[in-house]
């Protein structure tokens, strides 16, 4: 099982909001991830403990994770859960 955090800039409506995405696509493609949202704030020292971290592509270079686990997703539409399949297959998240 991964573990997996959305992230937007407040850490309340939007990335709740990928959070329930992301959860949907999981399911469908069968993979098991545990998924928590909040601030890129709070996710910028947290992300080193997660598998992903999901955020808008603008808020990419935020996160400095320094381990070889943590895989930052871009996303440029937020409620696509078409684009977060394709980078979910894109960076080979199991």
């Amino acid at each position: 099982m991964i573990k997996v955090v959305a992230a937007c800039g407040n850490g309340m409506g939007s990335s709740q909001i990928i959070k329930m995405k992301i959860a949907k696509v999981f399911k469908k493609m069968g993979i098991e991830a545990t998924i928590d949202h909040m601030s890129v704030g709070e996710a910028k020292s947290a992300a080193a403990g997660y598998d992903v971290v999901f955020c808008s592509a603008s808020l990419v270079d935020n996160f400095k994770v320094k381990n070889n686990r943590t895989k930052i997703v871009g996303l440029v539409n937020l409620l696509s859960e078409a684009e977060i399949e394709a980078k979910i297959i894109e960076e080979n998240i199991k």
